[in-house]
């Protein structure tokens, strides 16, 4: 979508809040468009392919990692971007980018390694994924990490304390003042729930830890599904299920268009700052925020609760402890560039590298420290 169709309440690239460090406008692209392709090429999002989201790299090719849900959230959010007259790049590139800064294990590693890092500041996934590209990344002459727009970084930036907002400055000034951020980050966020909704589905049932007949009792799942078996009853149980998800997909999408377009009408915000000064403009209805909010209690309560994510859960925690505690107590075991940063900060250092993990890698940097061999 070219800029000059987009609503006036949209992120316009040309009037960016601009970068940390100036640079020279691209050529041949817009400024959101250039964050995009700083993020895909970065070294964080080729190691998102081996990062989880349930379930550990290892245990099947077919389930969701970090990667391939960062995908399904910037066709989400692109999709919805578009319908609304949003810049779609944008969504994109925040959609890309959220998730730079996760641990491996998903959130069994996070909350590890914030256990960890309890006395020396904690630790959060957003404000370490706003650590990979305004300090982490290594890929340019003229400055530390990806140097983004204001915009992308906001985004990005989708829950903050008080105490780390003021320490972040502008783009954590929202969260002292209660102010949203662009419509464009309203939107993917929403996308990355749908997405991860919905693929757990996917994935639980695919691993067997979800059953068709526990999902049946979900009033979103059940809707879709009674309809796809009305109108193909002889239909395959695994095409009913990609059926129906691509259904729930479906409408989602459609209820978050309607209301967020709802909402913006009523509030008809003028400019973007119009928007950062609203109430959340983009949503759900109440009716599909209920039925979204089931779904989520049902899956915490059945798949992320279930004793075998249970199990490899607390293998991956013990995992990241056990990395953590043997850095801090001897940082000398930590690569040659991380012992430079953990000269200044061990702590914080030690996160990194440990965040920085992929499944794999954690697994085998365990047992490389743990693991005595005949």
């Amino acid at each position: 979508m070219s800029e000059t169709t987009l609503a006036p309440y949209a992120a316009h690239s040309d009037q960016s809040r601009g970068r940390r460090h100036l640079e020279s406008d691209p050529v041949s692209r817009t400024q959101f468009q250039r964050d995009r392709d700083r993020i895909v090429h970065s070294t964080a999002f080729r190691r998102l392919e081996y990062k989880t989201q349930v379930f550990v790299n290892h245990e099947g090719d077919l389930f969701r990692t970090r990667l391939t849900h960062s995908l399904e959230v910037a066709q989400i959010g692109r999709a919805v971007a578009c319908s609304l007259n949003l810049n779609e790049d944008l969504v994109e590139a925040i959609a890309l980018a959220h998730d730079l800064g996760h641990t491996p294990f998903g959130h069994a590693g996070q909350d590890a390694l914030h256990e960890c890092m309890k006395p020396y500041g904690g630790f959060e996934h957003n404000l370490q994924s706003l650590r990979v590209v305004d300090d982490l990344e290594e890929r340019y002459a003229a400055f530390d990490g990806l140097n983004l727009t204001f915009e992308t970084r906001e985004g990005i930036l989708k829950h903050c304390s008080a105490k780390n907002a003021r320490k972040l400055g502008d783009v954590g000034e929202r969260f002292l003042l209660k102010r949203q951020p662009s419509m464009e980050a309203q939107i993917a966020n929403l996308a990355d729930e749908i997405a991860y909704n919905n693929h757990d589905i996917d994935d639980g049932l695919r691993s067997g830890l979800l059953q068709l007949a526990q999902l049946e009792r979900v009033p979103l799942f059940e809707r879709h599904a009674a309809t796809v078996r009305t109108e193909h009853p002889a239909i395959a149980e695994r095409r009913m299920i990609n059926e129906t998800i691509r259904r729930m997909i479906n409408a989602l999408v459609v209820d978050l268009t309607a209301e967020s377009r709802r909402r913006t009408a009523e509030a008809a915000p003028v400019d973007i700052d119009a928007v950062r000064t609203a109430a959340p403009l983009a949503a759900f209805s109440a009716a599909m925020r209920r039925e979204a909010d089931d779904l989520k209690s049902f899956l915490h309560d059945n798949l992320y609760r279930h004793y075998r994510v249970m199990r490899m859960s607390t293998k991956a925690r013990r995992i990241v402890a056990d990395l953590f505690t043997a850095f801090l107590d001897e940082p000398r075991l930590l690569p040659l560039d991380h012992q430079k940063r953990a000269a200044v900060d061990a702590p914080r250092a030690i996160a990194d590298y440990v965040a920085g993990m992929t499944d794999r890698y954690a697994i085998k940097e365990h047992e490389r420290l743990f693991a005595i061999r005949g």
